[in-house]
């Protein structure tokens, strides 16, 4: 008896529709099918479609010869990106509420109604407590200075690299995204790579309490543009990248206009992220720069070695390139002629809180807290007292307002914290410190990337034991240890610092 022909059926996802296909295919770049632009992609279909659709995502995989689970776990992966099934409406008005330390303490806004909220970590703007940021963002107010004066010198040979690099060494300019390494330094490890060589600035703050990338963009940025071609000039890279956060929609405006304009041959490529905290961290950036999931690397090799596209890649962030071009135009001396107790040089302070006039303060390095707040801040609001704050952000901890060590690397980790990007939120009497460490615990469980355990499990678990009425210190202590000794990168090893500090400097309200 013969056998009966047997039908074969087409196995995984159906084949996008002809009419979707072609609805990407207009909406995108002719060279949209580069695996790095994923995330570009992904973003230019929800600008235009409120959400990102199944059928779209479908034909977008097809056309960039990816599967639909590698456009699907990017897409999921990013906190701003919108899935929908085919059926569904996207929304009409969404408004972005910010959760923020600053904005938790402030009394919230009051939603129009048909409005969509989406609360949203810290969106850089601290110093408008509360903030709320509608559709794509607020409009700036820029000054464009478009003269890049200094990268002239550069490359005329006026200045040469090793003394550009000398000079950078003699002002003991560091790092000020929050881990310090010296600049100069950074740069000759790269330049000692063979090439070709990458520059990456990293203008994805999202630390809860800092917003002074958005600040030096407003005010500076052929300023930070300068600093990043001459940091590309001094390591002969080929690209500069800038990777944006997506909550500065409106800086990326400005920005498209500035680099279309720029002087030289070096391409600068603008990127957006996409919700993700953790990309802060590098060698995630680095990751999303490649259309992928922000998941940390493990290290070594280091991206100064093995970077961005394999490439050995310098990434600084903006503070540390504004201060290039100034150091560069006006000489060392304008940070080692300034700094207090015992510290040299200047310090960009995102000021949030309790203060008279929050904002970006550039004041000594090494400045307290005191010294801060009565010198650049106007003092406390009226019927506030100093009781607490945060140095560094969520992840710096809390201190006592009779610790006022130092506002700088290395001077507060005695005390249980850290300075990290300077991100400094002031609390008084009329704050609840334990409900403002519960909102940082769930904040640093969300933006978990969950690729290592101790950070994924810690920080929910962290988050359970806080909203406890008694802190079960004992087990709070463990979770610390084990998450500080085994999490891949700095959010699993600095999340602890937000209830360690309580325990250490506020026991009475955590028992």
């Amino acid at each position: 008896m013969s056998a009966t022909p047997r039908t074969h059926r087409r196995l995984g996802p159906p084949a996008a529709s002809p009419e979707c296909v072609a609805e990407v295919e207009a909406l995108l770049p002719d060279d949209f099918r580069r695996r790095d632009l994923l995330i570009e992609n992904l973003h230019a279909l929800q600008d235009r479609f409120g959400g990102l659709f199944r059928r779209h995502l479908t034909a977008l995989a097809e056309e960039m010869r990816l599967s639909p689970a590698e456009v699907q776990e990017v897409a999921s992966f990013y906190a701003h990106f919108r899935l929908l099934d085919d059926d569904e409406a996207a929304p009409g008005a969404v408004l972005r509420r910010c959760t923020g330390p600053a904005c938790a303490m402030r009394m919230p806004e009051r939603v129009p109604e048909g409005v969509v909220v989406e609360e949203a970590p810290c969106m850089g703007l601290c110093d408008h407590a509360p903030a709320s940021l509608p559709g794509k963002g607020v409009v700036s107010d820029a000054i464009l200075h478009e003269d890049y004066p200094v990268l002239a010198r550069c490359r005329s040979g006026e200045l040469p690299r090793d003394e550009v690099l000398a000079e950078l060494e003699r002002a003991g300019l560091r790092g000020m995204g929050g881990a310090g390494f010296p600049t100069a330094r950074k740069w000759r490890a790269v330049a000692a790579r063979p090439g070709p060589r990458l520059v990456v600035v990293n203008a994805d703050e999202g630390e809860p309490g800092t917003f002074k990338d958005r600040w030096f963009l407003q005010t500076n940025a052929a300023r930070v543009l300068e600093g990043a071609l001459i940091a590309a000039w001094a390591v002969e890279a080929d690209e500069v990248y800038l990777y944006l956060r997506d909550e500065y929609a409106d800086l990326h405006k400005l920005l498209t206009v500035l680099i279309r304009a720029l002087p030289g041959s070096v391409p600068v490529h603008l990127r957006r992220g996409a919700g993700a905290y953790v990309c802060g961290e590098e060698s995630a950036l680095i990751e999303s720069l490649e259309g992928k999931r922000g998941l940390p690397r493990q290290r070594p090799p280091y991206v100064a070695e093995v970077g961005l596209f394999g490439r050995p890649t310098v990434v600084n962030n903006v503070e540390t390139l504004y201060w290039v071009s100034r150091i560069l135009a006006e000489g060392a001396e304008l940070f080692t002629d300034e700094g207090r107790n015992g510290h040299r040089g200047l310090r960009t302070y995102s000021v949030s809180g309790r203060v008279r006039l929050p904002g970006v303060k550039i004041a000594p390095n090494g400045i307290t807290i005191t010294e801060l707040i009565e010198e650049f801040c106007g003092g406390m609001e009226d019927g506030h007292q100093l009781r607490a704050y945060l140095p560094g952000g969520a992840s710096g901890g809390f201190l006592p307002a009779h610790v006022t060590p130092p506002l700088a690397f290395g001077a507060i980790e005695e005390h249980g914290g850290f300075i990290g990007s300077a991100a400094v939120v002031v609390f008084s009497q009329e704050d609840d410190l334990r409900a403002h460490a519960l909102n940082l615990a769930r904040f640093f469980a969300h933006e978990s990337c969950g690729q290592c355990t101790p950070c994924r499990v810690g920080t929910a678990k962290a988050a359970d034991l806080l909203a406890s009425p008694r802190w079960d210190e004992d087990l709070l202590n463990d979770l610390a240890q084990v998450m500080r000794d085994a999490s891949i990168c700095g959010l699993g090893q600095a999340a602890p610092n937000v209830w360690q500090s309580l325990l250490r400097h506020f026991p009475e309200v955590v028992t």
